[in-house]
């Protein structure tokens, strides 16, 4: 098929001076070619239609179905969403409702099976995919952080000079499906804190263990500070993503610490988000404004190239968004 240009050079302008000057003057068009041929779509997988679909990829020539079907069930989630950007089959192939109830009733887990279902069927249309990109979550695949900067007056050497310091510190949490979490606040970068933050650290680490509780798109989590004078650390927060599925941003609405009497000790291992409120006669909180920077969420994968490992001097002023 020739595009209509070609057949409408008159026989008259065959000579090189003329057909230089219609090059010149009429722009040239081949996608015009391309009009009336119509592209059949690749089938997604499980197709009913009877049509052999030769597919030209390699990829797809030499690794059957069943086995890429495989390959999927093995990824995570974000993985997933990665992969469906590569072709079309791909893509259809990854709107099968296995691999998203899977990684649905990992992320609630202990909302239990049932609960679950009803909330497919009443919120989210009894899409799997639809609930994993609407309903919040908490990411567990890398870590919260919140950076944290404040000025500090220095020490005064002459009468004329005032020196300050900009103080920069962060707060991290990592969560974990079983309903645990790790605490630490640390003046380190992303990239060397990341290495200790498992439930293998040791004390000098300054690593602290707690539960968290997660109700619709509020994130109670705490823990308890040992030693002689325990202490209660509490923070509430709220989830929200930059995208829609992508719950990257933790805005603190309150976060407090509380002194707990000798005979109300909780041991470590106990669930404190449900022992703390018969205890709130015995304590005494303190409720703390500062340092209260949303935290962003780092990917594992992302933790050496991230902004947050830039030093003061050149970022003074994280903006999570």
């Amino acid at each position: 098929m020739t595009s209509d240009f070609a057949l409408q050079v008159p026989a008259e302008l065959e000579t090189a001076l003329q057909l230089k000057t219609v090059r010149y003057l009429v722009t040239r068009r081949p996608w015009l070619d391309l009009y009336g041929v119509n592209v059949r779509p690749v089938a997604p997988y499980g197709s009913a239609s009877r049509r052999v679909n030769v597919d030209p990829a390699l990829i797809h020539r030499c690794l059957p179905d069943e086995l890429l079907f495989e390959v999927f069930s093995r990824m995570a989630p974000y993985d997933l969403g990665r992969a469906a950007c590569v072709c079309r089959k791909w893509r259809y192939t990854l709107r099968n409702p296995i691999f998203w109830r899977h990684a649905c009733l990992k992320a609630w887990q202990f909302s239990g099976v049932v609960e679950n279902y009803k909330i497919l069927q009443s919120k989210y249309e009894s899409s799997w995919r639809k609930m994993w990109l609407s309903r919040p979550r908490i990411r567990t695949d890398g870590l919260y952080v919140s950076r944290n900067t404040y000025i500090r007056a220095g020490v005064r050497e002459w009468t004329v000079t005032n020196p300050v310091h900009l103080v920069c510190y962060y707060r991290y949490m990592r969560f974990f499906p079983s309903g645990r979490f790790l605490y630490k606040t640390s003046g380190q970068t992303v990239k060397d804190v990341v290495k200790c933050m498992n439930f293998r650290a040791s004390k000098t680490d300054g690593v602290f263990s707690g539960h968290y509780t997660l109700t619709d798109d509020k994130v109670e989590a705490t823990f308890m500070y040992p030693g002689l004078c325990p202490t209660m650390w509490r923070a509430c927060s709220r989830l929200r993503g930059t995208t829609l599925g992508a719950n990257n941003r933790m805005d603190v609405l309150s976060l407090s610490t509380s002194k707990v009497n000798s005979d109300g000790l909780i041991e470590p291992e106990e669930d404190v988000l449900g022992s703390a409120e018969w205890q709130e006669d015995e304590i005494s909180r303190i409720s703390h404004n500062r340092g209260l920077a949303p935290f962003a969420f780092v990917p594992f994968q992302e933790v050496e190239t991230s902004v947050l490992n830039l030093p003061v001097e050149k970022m003074d002023y994280y903006v999570p968004g």
